[in-house]
């Protein structure tokens, strides 16, 4: 049978329960179970698609086009999986589909009510991903914190759930906040005791409670914590803040956890094996070289809107045993005091992300125009891709004022434009180009150097794509596209033969990157800035 483990915060949000559930996952990964993990989020958004990075961090884009919670893509890297949209259940996904029900008249004759037909529906989908994944476990993570209005009727279904699958197939995990004040030194538990006491009051005992905290709890912390949370000392683990956060399954481990978790759900005789894990690790955290990388977007204010990319590139950095050190620079920066783009100098390889609408592109368009005169290093991603071919279009093939029409609809050389089947939509959620879709790779280019295949998938999520009007004059001033769709109508991988790297895609490589296999695209770039830095004559892949 099945087992359900959910996890819930307390205190505040952030406080870093999706590392924690992506831990547990490991944990049991690595004594032979197979897993799998939801994602709950309590907003009233049908999915994370239309809110601002600014907002709740970047969209991360599953294979099947869901547009879902950043925590996905931690599950991913931690437990190398390929999650789908339905592993992220939010309060607008599941009121509409109740709403819809009710309109179709499956509840005739009833008054719809959150007990029991949200809980049920709630319940529905878990027990849906549960049966389709196959999985021994399955994770839930409830988003934000006990006690939040909106996250009253998940943390209801899960103790409902409780009820119906039986103590022994059910286990919660509860982490809370465990300060350190300033003045006295002292690790506080008073916050972690109140959100423990705010669950118990919706009706959920705590199986196992995990202290954040900056620094390991000392046993007279431990013992408070036992007490006042109904449950075993050896029930308690900490998760202190360590240096790289795939560090944590192996803290948690040490600590007992895994094998409390494996026992407390059924499970016997397992074997341990963490040695490949830990050899990422110390690649992580002992590097032999280091790189300095400009990151030049315009979410800059929070590093969130880039977690897949910020990862993809540690990925990078371990399999080249090269820290890689990223500076977030706003675009906009440049926009306002051009002599500032000089200071990209110091930088080992320029980055321009993702990114949506007219601010700060000029900026990223003078990164991108410095990256390629300068010959540093530089990986475009989605709309650097797209504000790559811009910049080439201005100022290799004299295209005055070339532009894409997302940013000016009567550009007299719209390089970029907006898509042909996204003409006349009006809504916008889940409309853009999502997923993964099927790429062709040109032989003998650095694309195929590095994915060393003629065919990859790769997830995307945009609106606009290169003109094919303008393909004649970009192969002419010597930019190749070495990576197109299958029809050979949309552009999707863009590099420059004659630099020492410079390369861009259409799509979104982060989103497959995993700590043990890092995404080519990233790795080529990562390895093009050790070996322009150490002064090598051209990249070795």
């Amino acid at each position: 049978m099945v087992k359900y483990v959910f996890v819930t915060g307390g205190v505040l949000s952030s406080v870093g329960k999706g590392i924690i559930t992506s831990s547990i996952g490991k944990m049991l990964q690595i004594r032979g179970l197979k897993v799998t993990v939801i994602k709950i989020d309590p907003y009233v958004n049908v999915d994370a698609g239309t809110m601002n990075p600014y907002m709740h961090g970047e969209v991360y884009v599953t294979d099947d086009g869901g547009e879902t919670d950043l925590d996905l893509g931690w599950y991913e890297r931690f437990l190398d999986l390929n999650l789908l949209m339905e592993n992220n259940l939010t309060t607008g996904m599941v009121y509409k589909a109740v709403i819809e029900k009710e309109r179709r008249g499956d509840f005739l004759g009833r008054c719809v009510q959150i007990v029991p037909h949200v809980t049920n529906e709630i319940k529905s989908r878990i027990r849906h991903v549960a049966k389709h994944s196959q999985a021994d476990v399955v994770l839930t993570e409830v988003g934000g914190t006990v006690g939040d209005i909106e996250g009253l009727p998940f943390l209801e279904a899960i103790r409902q759930m409780r009820l119906e699958e039986g103590y022994e197939n059910t286990l919660y995990v509860h982490i809370a906040l465990v300060p350190i004040l300033d003045v006295t030194k002292e690790m506080k538990t008073k916050p972690l005791q109140h959100s423990v006491n705010e669950l118990r009051r919706i009706g959920i005992q705590p199986d196992i409670i995990v202290a954040r905290c900056p620094e390991m709890i000392d046993n007279e912390t431990a013992r408070k914590i036992a007490l006042f949370g109904t449950i075993p000392e050896n029930a308690v683990f900490c998760s202190y803040t360590v240096k790289s956060v795939y560090q944590v399954p192996l803290i948690l481990d040490d600590q007992g956890m895994g094998d409390f978790v494996y026992k407390r759900l059924g499970f016997s005789n397992h074997v341990q094996d963490f040695k490949e894990w830990k050899k990422f690790v110390d690649a992580i955290i002992n590097p032999e070289h280091e790189v300095k990388i400009a990151l030049v977007g315009k979410y800059a204010g929070l590093a969130d809107s880039y977690v897949s990319m910020n990862e993809a590139l540690k990925h990078a950095g371990a399999a080249c045993k090269t820290r890689v050190c990223i500076d977030y620079i706003e675009a906009e920066k440049f926009e306002q005091n051009p002599k500032d783009i000089n200071a990209l100098d110091e930088y080992d390889g320029i980055f321009v992300p993702y990114g949506f609408g007219p601010r700060g592109t000029e900026g990223k368009i003078m990164a991108i125009n410095f990256a390629r005169e300068n010959n540093i290093p530089f990986l475009g991603i989605c709309y650097g891709f797209q504000l790559a071919v811009v910049e080439f279009a201005r100022y290799v093939c004299g295209l005055k004022d070339a532009n894409s029409t997302e940013i000016n609809p009567n550009s007299p050389h719209p390089v970029i434009d907006l898509m042909p089947e996204q003409r006349g939509i009006e809504i916008k959620g889940a409309t853009m180009r999502l997923g993964a879709h099927k790429i062709i790779i040109k032989p003998d280019t650095i694309a195929h150097k590095l994915y060393k295949s003629e065919e990859i998938y790769e997830r995307h999520r945009h609106r606009f794509e290169v003109n094919l009007d303008y393909m004649d004059i970009f192969n002419k001033n010597g930019l190749v596209f070495s990576g197109k769709s299958t029809d050979g109508k949309r552009m999707e991988i863009l590099e420059l033969p004659n630099h020492f790297f410079f390369f861009a895609s259409q799509f979104h490589g982060e989103f497959k990157s995993r700590p043990e296999k890092p995404d080519p695209e990233y790795y080529g770039f990562v390895k093009a800035c050790l070996d322009k830095k150490l002064d090598k004559p051209k990249v070795q892949f």
